[in-house]
């Protein structure tokens, strides 16, 4: 085993673990961003969480595995439908990993050669070496890398996410958990996890880019400029992210049938945005229902502000619940209108969205908004996003790499929403 100082508090380069770098904006890019000009840094492209099926997806995901290991392009050459950033302080590998962990024989393999490939890179990098994860499935790394601390920065509860080994992940999260030297939560639900174990943890909720997102003098929603939507009937209502079971099925379901039968408002079309992962198929059978696949990041303010609205119909799982969706703060920040159904990750900000607590009145607010706009009181409340920058979430993250303990920035405290009653009335 490593011999690990747990009270060094100097970083001279940072070795990530977490999705692949450019493959979509995570939170974790995001912030290592704002930190490449203080540290190297050596992203480590992994295999994923999802057992490997015989299906599509799983058949495009080793293609790309197969592509990054065997050198036959460069990675920062990615797909169309990613926004890739380079660096001179940014290392990207793509070690080869066997892409099972259910058995303990998948997972000494992967430690094996995981330590085999990664050793000599890191002991190449500036020392000491922290080390940022936001993946279970690195649990058996920590004292047999020689990096000087580990830092587990917990952005989802996988266990519960549909279609993943939640058994084997959450043993592989308890030890993670357990072994890390800090902890780094997203949310407050997140944390209370990993307090149920014993340990404490900083949150640090997302930041936004309100620059990227703002309406930079679009009016109106300009359709004609945007190719995803303008062949489509108007308006749209749209969804950007996984498509799959935590989306509820009866608030578009119902959102459907209303936007046929509304006077008031044409038609309009329910688009989602996103790769399908086993998406219920229920949802196939509405008629003003499309999906789109993923999107260039560059791609999303336009399509934002060609919409009529933009939702987030989660249901409210245990995965959910668990969650702080990144889209929600990019949602706001255009200026747009926003439906979401509740749950904790909204509630902070209910004085700038409209959440709903069932599939009528999802259907309802939708329908509001789409005939009225985003009202002035929302739009004045969403002015404090520009309190949350990436920059300064970066900053409490340097702390704590660096074995501090930061000013954990505070959940936004929101008013009470107006009163819907007039508005309900009017659409019941």
């Amino acid at each position: 085993m490593i011999a690990v100082n747990h009270e060094s508090t100097d970083v001279a380069s940072l070795l990530v673990f977490s999705d692949d770098w450019g493959r979509h904006p995570s939170s974790c890019q995001h912030l290592v961003w704002q930190l490449l000009d203080r540290y190297p840094v050596t992203w480590v492209n992994t295999i994923g969480t999802r057992t490997p099926r015989l299906n599509q997806a799983t058949l495009r995901r080793v293609r790309e595995k197969l592509v990054q290991w065997h050198g036959l392009r460069r990675w920062t050459e990615m797909s169309a439908a990613s926004r890739t950033r380079v660096h001179p302080n940014l290392q990207v590998v793509n070690p080869k990993m066997w892409p099972w962990f259910s058995r303990p024989h998948d997972r000494r393999l992967n430690q094996w050669w995981l330590r085999r490939q990664l050793t000599p890179l890191i002991e190449r990098m500036p020392q000491p070496v922290v080390a940022l994860t936001t993946l279970p499935v690195t649990s058996d790394l920590v004292g047999v890398l020689p990096v000087s601390r580990w830092v587990y920065y917990c952005v989802d509860d996988f266990s519960e996410w549909p279609g993943l080994d939640g058994d084997t992940l959450r043993r592989m999260d308890v030890s993670l958990i357990d072994r890390a030297d800090s902890l780094v939560a997203v949310s407050r639900n997140l944390q209370a996890m990993i307090a149920r174990q014993g340990r404490s943890s900083e949150l640090l909720t997302h930041g936004v880019d309100v620059k990227f997102w703002s309406p930079r003098g679009f009016v109106g929603g300009p359709v004609s400029s945007c190719p995803l939507l303008r062949d489509l009937p108007q308006p749209c209502v749209v969804f950007w992210g996984v498509i799959d079971r935590r989306l509820q099925t009866e608030s578009l379901l119902r959102l459907s049938r209303d936007l046929l039968q509304e006077p008031s408002v044409a038609s309009g079309t329910i688009v989602l945005v996103g790769p399908q992962d086993n998406p219920d198929p229920a949802l196939l059978t509405c008629p003003n229902l499309v999906m789109r696949p993923a999107q260039p990041i560059d791609r999303l303010p336009e399509i934002a502000h060609a919409a009529g609205a933009l939702i987030m119909p989660y249901a409210d799982l245990p995965v959910t619940r668990a969650m702080q969706p990144l889209k929600l703060r990019e949602y706001l920040a255009t200026g747009r209108p926003v439906v979401v159904n509740r749950l904790p990750s909204t509630q902070p900000w209910a004085d700038c969205l409209d959440n709903a607590d069932s599939p009528e009145e999802f259907s309802r607010l939708v329908r509001h908004r789409l005939a009225v706009g985003t009202p002035a009181g929302q739009l004045a409340a969403r002015r404090r996003l520009e309190q949350e920058s990436w920059s300064s979430r970066a900053e409490l993250l340097d702390q704590i790499l660096r074995g501090g303990q930061g000013d954990s920035p505070a959940e936004p405290k929101s008013r009470p929403q107006p009163n819907l009653t007039l508005y309900r009335a009017e659409n019941s």
